[in-house]
Protein backbone atom coordinates (compact mmCIF):
# COMPACT_ATOMS: atom_id res chain seq x y z
CA UNK A 1 0.00 0.00 0.00
CA UNK A 2 1.42 3.35 -0.65
CA UNK A 3 2.52 5.74 2.35
CA UNK A 4 1.57 8.95 2.33
CA UNK A 5 3.52 9.72 5.19
CA UNK A 6 6.97 9.33 2.79
CA UNK A 7 7.83 11.01 -0.57
CA UNK A 8 6.37 8.91 -3.44
CA UNK A 9 5.37 9.31 -7.17
CA UNK A 10 2.21 9.10 -9.12
CA UNK A 11 2.66 8.90 -12.23
CA UNK A 12 -0.84 9.55 -15.06
CA UNK A 13 -1.71 8.81 -18.73
CA UNK A 14 -3.11 12.06 -20.43
CA UNK A 15 -6.10 11.38 -22.72
CA UNK A 16 -8.73 10.16 -21.20
CA UNK A 17 -7.63 10.87 -17.82
CA UNK A 18 -5.82 14.10 -16.96
CA UNK A 19 -7.83 15.32 -19.69
CA UNK A 20 -10.84 14.80 -21.41
CA UNK A 21 -10.10 13.98 -24.69
CA UNK A 22 -8.39 11.68 -26.74
CA UNK A 23 -5.75 14.47 -28.96
CA UNK A 24 -5.37 12.74 -31.96
CA UNK A 25 -8.99 12.70 -32.58
CA UNK A 26 -9.36 15.70 -32.05
CA UNK A 27 -6.63 16.53 -34.47
CA UNK A 28 -8.06 14.80 -37.12
CA UNK A 29 -11.37 16.06 -36.73
CA UNK A 30 -9.66 19.43 -37.98
CA UNK A 31 -8.82 17.59 -41.56
CA UNK A 32 -12.38 15.86 -41.30
CA UNK A 33 -10.72 12.55 -40.25
CA UNK A 34 -12.25 12.26 -36.66
CA UNK A 35 -14.77 8.98 -37.27
CA UNK A 36 -11.67 7.29 -38.99
CA UNK A 37 -9.12 7.75 -36.83
CA UNK A 38 -11.44 7.51 -33.34
CA UNK A 39 -12.21 3.67 -34.42
CA UNK A 40 -8.29 3.21 -34.66
CA UNK A 41 -8.10 5.03 -31.49
CA UNK A 42 -10.75 2.59 -29.51
CA UNK A 43 -9.14 -0.35 -30.90
CA UNK A 44 -6.11 0.22 -29.66
CA UNK A 45 -7.04 1.33 -26.31
CA UNK A 46 -9.00 -2.12 -26.32
CA UNK A 47 -5.65 -4.00 -26.65
CA UNK A 48 -6.89 -5.46 -30.64
CA UNK A 49 -4.51 -3.03 -32.71
CA UNK A 50 -0.56 -2.98 -31.85
CA UNK A 51 -0.35 0.65 -30.91
CA UNK A 52 3.31 1.88 -32.23
CA UNK A 53 1.56 0.47 -35.62
CA UNK A 54 -1.60 1.96 -35.46
CA UNK A 55 -0.26 5.40 -33.95
CA UNK A 56 1.79 5.68 -37.30
CA UNK A 57 -0.59 5.09 -39.74
CA UNK A 58 -3.15 7.56 -37.36
CA UNK A 59 -0.40 10.30 -37.73
CA UNK A 60 -0.21 9.99 -41.51
CA UNK A 61 -3.98 11.08 -41.65
CA UNK A 62 -3.02 14.41 -39.87
CA UNK A 63 -0.82 15.59 -42.72
CA UNK A 64 -1.21 19.64 -42.93
CA UNK A 65 -2.65 20.31 -39.62
CA UNK A 66 -1.16 23.78 -38.49
CA UNK A 67 -0.33 24.95 -35.09
CA UNK A 68 -3.30 27.18 -34.58
CA UNK A 69 -5.78 24.23 -35.24
CA UNK A 70 -4.13 22.61 -32.18
CA UNK A 71 -4.32 25.27 -29.72
CA UNK A 72 -7.61 25.49 -30.49
CA UNK A 73 -7.79 22.05 -28.56
CA UNK A 74 -6.59 23.68 -25.43
CA UNK A 75 -8.25 27.08 -25.16
CA UNK A 76 -9.79 26.30 -22.56
CA UNK A 77 -7.58 22.98 -21.49
CA UNK A 78 -10.13 20.33 -21.38
CA UNK A 79 -9.37 19.12 -17.46
CA UNK A 80 -10.96 16.11 -16.35
CA UNK A 81 -12.71 16.75 -13.06
CA UNK A 82 -10.11 17.05 -9.77
CA UNK A 83 -6.83 17.18 -12.32
CA UNK A 84 -5.57 20.01 -11.08
CA UNK A 85 -7.15 19.53 -7.19
CA UNK A 86 -5.42 15.93 -7.34
CA UNK A 87 -2.43 17.42 -8.33
CA UNK A 88 -2.09 19.74 -5.72
CA UNK A 89 -3.26 17.17 -3.32
CA UNK A 90 -0.10 15.30 -3.98
CA UNK A 91 2.37 18.02 -3.60
CA UNK A 92 1.49 18.91 -0.63
CA UNK A 93 2.48 15.63 0.28
CA UNK A 94 5.82 15.33 -0.89
CA UNK A 95 4.97 13.65 -3.97
CA UNK A 96 6.13 13.98 -7.58
CA UNK A 97 3.39 13.80 -10.08
CA UNK A 98 4.20 13.18 -13.92
CA UNK A 99 2.41 12.21 -16.91
CA UNK A 100 3.45 10.08 -19.62
CA UNK A 101 1.37 9.96 -22.99
CA UNK A 102 1.18 7.81 -26.24
CA UNK A 103 -0.31 11.27 -27.58
CA UNK A 104 2.11 13.74 -28.10
CA UNK A 105 4.81 16.48 -26.53
CA UNK A 106 2.89 19.53 -27.94
CA UNK A 107 0.05 18.89 -25.52
CA UNK A 108 2.04 17.04 -22.40
CA UNK A 109 4.04 20.40 -22.47
CA UNK A 110 1.52 22.35 -22.16
CA UNK A 111 -0.41 20.24 -19.26
CA UNK A 112 2.38 20.10 -17.59
CA UNK A 113 2.84 23.46 -17.63
CA UNK A 114 -0.57 24.58 -16.55
CA UNK A 115 -1.35 22.01 -13.23
CA UNK A 116 2.23 21.77 -12.39
CA UNK A 117 3.67 18.65 -13.38
CA UNK A 118 6.96 17.85 -12.20
CA UNK A 119 7.79 15.63 -15.54
CA UNK A 120 6.29 14.59 -19.00
CA UNK A 121 7.49 12.31 -21.60
CA UNK A 122 5.29 11.73 -25.04
CA UNK A 123 5.31 11.37 -28.49
CA UNK A 124 7.25 13.84 -30.95
CA UNK A 125 4.89 14.77 -33.44
CA UNK A 126 7.25 16.25 -36.96
CA UNK A 127 6.54 19.58 -38.65
CA UNK A 128 7.62 21.03 -42.27
CA UNK A 129 6.75 24.52 -43.13
CA UNK A 130 4.24 25.07 -40.35
CA UNK A 131 2.52 22.30 -40.52
CA UNK A 132 2.23 18.27 -39.27
CA UNK A 133 4.01 16.59 -41.91
CA UNK A 134 1.94 13.01 -41.34
CA UNK A 135 5.36 11.34 -39.43
CA UNK A 136 6.36 10.79 -35.33
CA UNK A 137 9.72 11.06 -34.07
CA UNK A 138 10.97 7.43 -33.25
CA UNK A 139 11.10 5.31 -31.07
CA UNK A 140 7.36 5.66 -30.34
CA UNK A 141 6.26 5.97 -26.34
CA UNK A 142 4.38 3.10 -25.90
CA UNK A 143 3.21 1.07 -23.02
CA UNK A 144 6.41 -0.17 -22.47
CA UNK A 145 8.26 2.95 -22.58
CA UNK A 146 5.31 4.14 -20.49
CA UNK A 147 6.45 1.64 -17.50
CA UNK A 148 10.20 2.38 -17.89
CA UNK A 149 9.42 6.38 -17.45
CA UNK A 150 7.93 5.36 -13.92
CA UNK A 151 10.56 3.47 -13.26
CA UNK A 152 13.47 6.11 -14.34
CA UNK A 153 11.71 8.51 -12.39
CA UNK A 154 11.45 6.41 -9.00
CA UNK A 155 15.17 6.02 -9.93
CA UNK A 156 16.20 9.61 -10.28
CA UNK A 157 13.93 10.40 -7.05
CA UNK A 158 14.77 8.00 -5.32
CA UNK A 159 11.44 6.46 -4.48
CA UNK A 160 10.98 2.67 -3.80
CA UNK A 161 8.39 1.72 -6.12
CA UNK A 162 6.58 0.43 -3.52
CA UNK A 163 5.83 4.14 -3.05
CA UNK A 164 4.76 4.11 -6.79
CA UNK A 165 1.03 4.99 -8.68
CA UNK A 166 0.20 4.88 -11.84
CA UNK A 167 -3.00 5.83 -12.81
CA UNK A 168 -4.38 5.11 -16.75
CA UNK A 169 -7.60 4.02 -19.20
CA UNK A 170 -6.44 1.90 -21.64
CA UNK A 171 -4.51 -1.33 -22.46
CA UNK A 172 -1.15 0.57 -23.25
CA UNK A 173 -1.26 1.50 -19.29
CA UNK A 174 -0.94 -2.34 -18.38
CA UNK A 175 2.65 -2.54 -18.35
CA UNK A 176 2.41 0.80 -16.54
CA UNK A 177 0.19 -0.13 -13.78
CA UNK A 178 1.58 -3.51 -13.12
CA UNK A 179 5.01 -1.76 -12.85
CA UNK A 180 3.57 0.49 -9.99
CA UNK A 181 3.54 -0.33 -6.27
CA UNK A 182 0.00 0.48 -6.64
CA UNK A 183 -2.52 1.50 -9.87
CA UNK A 184 -5.99 2.81 -10.79
CA UNK A 185 -8.00 2.13 -13.63
CA UNK A 186 -9.62 5.41 -14.37
CA UNK A 187 -12.83 5.41 -16.26
CA UNK A 188 -11.38 2.50 -18.32
CA UNK A 189 -11.10 -0.67 -20.61
CA UNK A 190 -12.43 -4.05 -19.17
CA UNK A 191 -8.31 -5.02 -19.74
CA UNK A 192 -6.77 -2.51 -17.82
CA UNK A 193 -9.59 -2.70 -14.77
CA UNK A 194 -8.51 -6.45 -14.63
CA UNK A 195 -4.92 -5.91 -13.57
CA UNK A 196 -5.38 -2.45 -11.54
CA UNK A 197 -5.67 -2.44 -7.48
CA UNK A 198 -8.69 0.24 -7.71
CA UNK A 199 -10.93 1.35 -10.57
CA UNK A 200 -12.64 4.92 -10.03
CA UNK A 201 -15.75 4.22 -12.55
CA UNK A 202 -16.63 7.88 -11.85
CA UNK A 203 -15.33 10.86 -13.88
CA UNK A 204 -13.65 12.67 -11.06
CA UNK A 205 -10.15 12.43 -10.02
CA UNK A 206 -10.12 13.35 -6.46
CA UNK A 207 -12.04 9.90 -6.04
CA UNK A 208 -8.23 8.54 -5.94
CA UNK A 209 -7.43 11.19 -3.19
CA UNK A 210 -10.47 9.81 -1.23
CA UNK A 211 -9.48 6.32 -1.75
CA UNK A 212 -5.99 6.65 -0.81
CA UNK A 213 -6.83 8.62 2.47
CA UNK A 214 -9.23 5.71 3.40
CA UNK A 215 -5.78 3.72 3.02
CA UNK A 216 -4.13 5.96 5.08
Amino acid sequence: MPNLQQPGLVVFDMDSTLITIECIDEIADQVGKKAEVSAVTAAAMRGELDFSASLRARVQLLQGVREPQLEALFQPLPLSQGAAELIDWFHTRGWYTAVVSGGFTWFTERLAEAIRLDAHKANILQWQAGELNGTVAEPIVDAASKAAFLLELAQRWSIPISNTIAVGDGANDIAMLEAAGYGFAYCAKPALQEIADVSIEEPDLMLIAKHLSELA
